[in-house]
């Protein structure tokens, strides 16, 4: 068995000595650099004592390779390399332990690391990869926290090191192209990609076209854009997900076609425009949330379902489940943020051009939430409730401009700034690579090849 270095005083005193500098890496990796060296105490040993008692140093004997059993321990260039995942309800020593690992090397791991993750935050799907030379003796280790933040121990010598990294990403291009079976977030999921992309299409076309209520079966879909990988220690590039859409075209049997491509002014500063030049974007979004149907619509006569009493409906009512988060659909100022009889919770933003859009029934407000704050189009404003006179979780979407109630279905308002005529070449070469990019490839209903 490996066992720590022991060195006796002169004076027959005993103690422990622990000795751990830190030092700054660079870019995304901090480390910390760690060297052990045990004493034999002559009072009780505290739990970190008795653990690096039996901590392995890094010029210790060699041990013999322990048992993995499972078979998720490998030989790979001479070393022996282990990985596994953390279950739900188990510990990382648990882990390491079903596959082999002694617990020399798991207490030597847990000490190192101390002062940068304590493994009692392990959450389930944290992954590891244990690396031990032909003695068994520990090389590396890797615990990844998520899919870009990881925490690598490594050997350098008679020390051990260890750094948070975060992982670069590379952007790849891609291009899927699909019709549209029941909704647009399952069509873009039967194509293998992640209901990210399908969210972040949605927002591009959210001035023109209701994703919630205006795709058809049949509608067809076409998306160019950035996949977006890591490196793992192998060198294998690992897909994490969907990067910025590059190109985007949309076919409804009843919003039409809509096309738009990304186009920086400045580098970090884009936008996207139509073909043209345009952009999509408008003054107001054609809903201030995803919801799932219209419980009742604009209308100068409707029969209140509470009052029981036949008045003009000034708004669009979107049912929706309690808790549905709720955007405001332009640049604005907060002028109203509490009860409003019944209307229940109530939100108010004053926008440009005299007009004030509402939300009324909210369960609640952001807790941000301010009169006098300014908001941006799409921030985060409330949640789906069911507050005032409501039969059900809803939001009641109203628009006034100049103090009168105008039908937020048929508003649009003002376009965003078009490309300048000084960019406008600049603009065309992009916009032509990737409608080119968007047109190529077959269409499909549901495959993986698509990527």
């Amino acid at each position: 068995m490996m066992q720590a270095r022991i060195r006796r005083s002169s004076d027959a005193a005993c103690h422990r000595h622990f000795l751990a500098s830190v030092v700054l890496g660079v870019g995304a990796a901090v480390a910390t650099v760690v060297t052990l060296s045990a004493f034999i105490p002559s009072e009780p040993r505290s739990e970190v004592a008795e653990l690096a008692a039996t901590l392995p140093a890094p010029n210790g004997e060699p041990t013999a390779l322990p048992n993995t059993g499972d078979g998720e321990t490998a030989s790979e260039g001479g070393a022996w390399v282990t990985r596994g995942a953390i279950l739900s309800g188990q510990t990382l020593n648990g882990s390491l332990r079903k596959r082999g690992i002694e617990g020399d090397i798991i207490g030597l791991i847990t000490l190192v690391m101390a002062p940068h993750f304590n493994f009692r935050h392990a959450q389930p799907g944290n992954t590891y990869r244990l690396v031990r030379d032909d003695s068994g003796n520990l090389l590396e280790f890797r615990y990844w926290t998520s899919e870009l933040d990881s925490y690598k121990l490594s050997r350098d010598g008679a020390q051990y090191v260890v750094r948070r990294e975060i992982a670069v990403l590379e952007p790849r291009p891609a291009h899927i192209a699909g019709v549209v079976s029941s909704n647009l977030y399952e069509a873009v999921k039967e194509l293998g990609e992640s209901a990210d992309l399908a969210a972040d299409f949605a927002d591009i076309f959210a001035w023109d076209v209701d994703f919630s209520r205006n795709v058809q079966r049949g509608d067809e879909f076409r998306i160019v854009y950035e996949r977006l990988y890591r490196t793992d220690d192998e060198g294998t590039p690992v897909y994490v997900r969907p990067g910025r859409i590059l190109a985007a075209y949309y076919s409804g049997s009843t919003s039409g076609a809509h096309t738009a491509v990304y186009y920086e002014k400045a580098e970090g500063h884009g936008g996207y425009y139509r073909p043209d030049g345009t952009s999509v974007q408008r003054q107001f979004l054609v809903a201030p949330l995803r919801y799932q149907r219209i419980s009742s619509s604009f209308s100068a006569a409707r029969l209140h379902p509470i009052l029981k009493v036949t008045r003009p409906h000034h708004g669009i009512d979107y049912a929706a489940a309690a808790g549905t988060p709720i955007w405001a659909v332009a640049d604005g100022k907060v002028i109203f943020r509490g009860k409003a009889g019944g209307f229940g919770n109530l939100a108010k933003i004053r926008h440009a051009n005299g007009y004030v859009s509402y939300y009324a029934h909210l369960s609640r407000f952001v807790s941000r939430l301010r009169v006098g704050q300014t908001v941006r189009q799409k921030q985060l404003i409330g949640y789906v409730g069911q507050t005032g006179l409501a039969t059900g979780p809803h939001v009641c979407f109203r628009i006034t401009q100049d103090g009168r109630y105008v039908n937020p279905a048929t508003l649009s308002g003002p376009g965003g700034e078009a490309v300048s005529p000084e960019a406008r070449y600049s603009f065309y070469k992009v916009r032509d690579s990737m409608l080119a990019e968007l047109g190529s490839g077959s269409v499909v209903t549901a495959t993986r090849e698509a990527l």
